[in-house]
This record gives structure tokens, C-alpha cells and sequence, in this order.
């Protein structure tokens, strides 16, 4: 199916991680122009993007999403390289890895987590609205469209991680304002939000690893297998889509095997080979 990107400009943040990359690499492959953000690994990002062969069509950008100006002007070195806009995927986000409870937590962790994944989503979300309305969209009728990298932890909270489930659950609240919203800039804009489960990445790798991990995280969900950052990935884009997604706005997809917020599977029927097996 045509999604519809072709010649498009999407911005995406946090484009050195996983879950980034592998949106880079499925909007590349249905002909969008890429704009990829990055901040502590700026470098690798713009070293990967340059051995691509659609580097021709891509733009890697050094901006800290925390800093509205910095964000602000990575905003414009976009629309310069490429003009108007069609779509932003807002996916830079922390999780520490540590389980702490709010009670022990420190405020340096809650306000680093809060500041990156909230504050620096209402930055970009900022920056993307007001690029369209000094532009207008890339194509009338296209509809410009925002989509969020949530959580399930905003679902169904995170023990020992607050800081991270609030941060993303605040985007539910974000989300639904600024459909409203982005309708005032574009009338065929849309927002919505992708929430993944757990998910192979680099930020998660680490935990995965260790015994018994797998079994209990999977044990939440039907369809006993992790997510790829591809699979975050094409659902990201799929929101994207003014072919797809067309009358979609305002809407969370939760892209996590069918997980619940209970036990679906007892730790001794969950064989974690087999899981890992699925991912290759």
C-alpha cells in the first residue's frame, strides 16, 4: 500500500536510538525526506545517516529538545533544507533503568525525566505547529500530523518508575489538546500517539538480560513475543500517513502483543528462547 510519503519532510527526535532509527529507515524506504535530530549522539547519527544511500534525502540535526530555542532552530535549518513540513514523529524519551520508588527518588531524576520526555515534547510539538504556520502544509489536503511515542507504563503505571509513566501519560492530555488545535493551522491536521510495550531496544537490552525478566514481562501479554523497534516503527509511520491515517486523530495505538495489566501467563509456560527466537 502507498502511505502516501512519498517527497514528504518528516522531523523525527531522538533519531540516534532504536526506535528512531528504525522510523528512519521505514520512512526512507517510502520515499520521505528525513530530518533526524540527536543530541548526545549527535555523531553516530550524522556517521550513519552519511554511509546511507538515501542520505541525499535526509538532514541529521544537533538539537537538545530540553532547550526550546535549540529545538526552535533545528526547526528551521529543516524548512531551509526542505521547505514546509508534513509530519513530526516526537520520540526522543529517557527511561532510567533503576526501580526507585517516588519516595527514594531524587529531583534531579524526576525533573531530568519530566524535562526530556514531557517538557521536551511540548517544545517540538511547539516548534513543528508554529513551522506550518509560517509555511503552511506541504501539500493542501495532506493534513500535517504529530505523533507521539508513549508508553503502556502510561496505561498501567510502572512500578519504581513514576517519573517515566507520568511523563507519558501527560502526552494523552497533550495529545488531545493539540488535535484540537492543529486543526486552527491546518484543517486537515491529526495528532495521535503510539504506545509501545517492551520493546528490544539498547535502553532496554540491559534489562531484558537478566533472569527471569523476559518471563514476567510476558507473562502480561497474548501474543507471547517482544516488539522490535521496527514494529514501534511502522506504526509510528502508519499515523504518519495521509493515505492511511487520513480521519485518524486523537487516537492512542498500543503496539504491545495484547498486554493487560494482569497475569495472563504463568513464568514456568513462557520459554524466553523462544521468545528471543521470534525477533530474528
Amino acid at each position: 500500500m502507498d502511505l502516501g510519503l512519498q517527497g514528504k519532510t518528516v522531523f523525527v527526535t531522538g533519531a540516534s536510538g532504536g526506535i528512531g532509527l528504525a522510523v528512519a529507515e521505514v520512512l526512507a524506504a517510502e520515499g520521505a525526506n528525513l530530518v533526524l535530530q540527536g543530541h548526545r549522539q549527535f555523531e553516530a547519527l550524522r556517521t550513519w545517516v552519511g554511509e546511507q544511500e538515501w542520505s541525499g534525502r535526509a538532514l541529521a540535526v544537533e538539537a537538545d529538545v530540553t532547550a526550546s530555542e535549540s529545538i526552535e532552530a533545528a526547526f528551521e535549518r529543516a524548512v531551509e533544507r526542505f521547505g514546509p513540513l508534513h509530519g513530526c514523529v516526537v520520540n526522543a524519551g529517557i527511561w532510567p533503568p533503576e526501580d526507585t520508588p517516588l519516595a527514594d527518588m531524587t529531583e534531579e531524576r524526576l525533573r531530568r525525566t519530566l524535562d526530556v520526555n514531557l517538557a521536551g515534547a511540548v517544545w517540538t510539538s511547539r516548534a513543528f505547529l508554529r513551522s506550518i504556520r509560517q509555511t503552511g502544509p506541504s501539500e493542501v489536503g495532506a493534513g500535517a500530523s504529530i505523533v507521539y511515542t508513549g508508553s503502556t507504563a502510561a496505561k498501567f503505571g510502572e512500578k519504581g518508575h513514576s517519573d517515566y509513566s507520568a511523563s507519558k501519560a501527560a502526552l494523552y492530555g497533550l495529545m488531545r489538546s493539540l488535535k484540537n488545535e492543529i486543526v486552527d493551522i491546518d484543517p486537515y491536521g491529526r495528532v495521535n500517539v503510539v504506545d509501545p510495550g517492551w520493546t528490544v531496544t539498547e535502553m532496554t537490552e540491559k534489562n531484558l538480560d537478566e533472569p527471569g525478566v523476559v518471563e514476567r514481562v510476558v507473562r502480561t501479554m497474548a501474543v507471547k513475543q517482544l516488539a522490535r523497534a521496527v514494529d514501534i516503527a511502522n506504526a509510528l509511520v502508519l499515523l504518519l500517513s495521509p493515505t492511511a491515517s487520513r480521519h485518524v486523530s486523537g487516537e492512542i495505538l498500543t503496539v504491545a502483543g495484547g498486554m493487560e495489566g494482569r497475569v495472563l501467563w504463568e513464568a514456568e509456560t513462557v520459554d524466553a528462547s523462544a521468545v528471543r527466537e521470534r525477533l530474528r
